[in-house]
């Protein structure tokens, strides 16, 4: 429906990023033009789902490749931000890793992963914007760890790692300029903490105020920058919208705006909000909502005025639980993960951000995290 340890490993690495390091997105990730290639951990099966997608017309062909062993409960990914290379974590495997680093080939095929053990499992990995650090956020504990990355991309030893005492961190990613850090927090904790970020030594030092403190109720979950605008955007895991926050020279957040994406009527529990993806163009937002004890499962779309304020447009159906969301490279489909179906949907996004279901295919259940390159 259309709606607005590992030395010997490190070796085998560095010989495999020979080949790949400076090759862009679109060069590796997919064979003809505005091909690409989701990638998905599968917590359940410990493996990592692949699924090439070829535009055809207005419409999309999805083919399953072959699943790559992880030996660990791999529950999120992340991609680095200058080499083909996947990150992802989770549970500890039976040799006692936790995560793993998957180089890509030039077509984007994953190569046999390397085994890593980090200080904790985490719900959430980025890497900073100079592919010096890889970052994550542990949703039990509510630390945050910084890891510095060698030439191949593998971590090291824990650099940097703080805990405000708070559980349920949902999200960790730097700013475009890498040098602040926000930790939005979920549920009761409902808080949204600013750091400075120090991009030679990953450092994280508390901004004043530490805590933002978002609107009781909000839950802030997920994040993504304007591609040109000094705003944030979260999605609300209690509060099932969207806020935005200014972010100043300096760093510090404020809260600007908020749109609820479902109407008055919505069933007042039972119902939270997921992901949130920005179109590369900076035109359109999408967010997940969840219907956990009721059939309330939705995408929420708006549009992005020239001010950087949204536009609700509506509520595209999902499949049960949408879960992990991506955009394509070129910003023409939303994939969007049904994590009680055991589907993987993809949407078309026409010219003015509306949204199409253009092809469906079965996956593992309990999908929470998807990327697309």
């Amino acid at each position: 429906m259309p709606c607005w340890s590992i030395s010997g490993w490190r070796f085998i690495l560095l010989m495999v990023l020979a080949f790949n390091v400076g090759i862009d997105r679109g060069a590796f990730a997919a064979e003809g033009a505005g091909d690409f290639t989701l990638y998905a951990p599968s917590g359940a099966k410990q493996r990592l789902l692949v699924v090439r997608a070829r535009p055809v017309g207005a419409g999309v062909a999805l083919e399953t490749a072959a699943p790559v062993d992880l030996g660990c409960k791999a529950g999120t990914i992340a991609v680095h931000v200058a080499k083909p290379i996947l990150y992802v974590s989770g549970g500890r495997g039976a040799d006692g890793h936790n995560a793993a680093v998957i180089p890509l080939d030039e077509q984007g095929r994953p190569q046999k992963p390397v085994p890593v053990r980090l200080e904790r499992g985490y719900a959430f990995l980025s890497t900073d914007r100079a592919g010096r650090f890889l970052l994550g956020c542990d949703y039990g504990s509510g630390a945050v760890d910084v890891y510095p990355l060698d030439a191949a991309g593998i971590p090291g030893p824990r650099a940097h790692g703080l805990d405000e005492g708070r559980k349920f961190a949902h999200c960790v990613l730097p700013s475009p300029d890498n040098r602040f850090v926000y930790i939005p927090y979920v549920k009761e904790a409902n808080a949204l903490y600013q750091y400075g970020f120090d991009p030679v030594t990953g450092g994280l030092t508390p901004l004043e105020p530490r805590d933002v403190a978002p609107p009781a109720g909000s839950g802030p979950r997920h994040l993504v920058y304007h591609p040109r605008l000094p705003l944030v955007y979260f999605s609300e895991e209690q509060g099932l919208g969207v806020s935005i926050y200014r972010r100043a020279a300096d760093g510090r957040l404020s809260l600007w705006r908020r749109s609820r994406a479902v109407p008055d009527d919505a069933p007042a529990s039972g119902v939270t909000s997921s992901d949130i993806v920005i179109t590369p163009d900076g035109r359109h937002i999408y967010a997940g909502i969840r219907g956990h004890e009721h059939a309330f499962d939705f995408i929420a779309c708006y549009a992005i005025r020239d001010d950087g304020s949204l536009a609700l447009r509506g509520l595209v159906p999902a499949d049960k639980i949408p879960w992990g969301m991506a955009v394509s490279p070129d910003g023409r489909f939303l994939a969007a993960t049904g994590f009680e179906s055991a589907t993987l949907v993809v949407y078309a996004i026409d010219t003015e951000g509306r949204l199409t279901r253009a092809a469906t295919i079965p996956i593992d259940k309990q999908v929470a995290d998807i990327v697309a390159r």
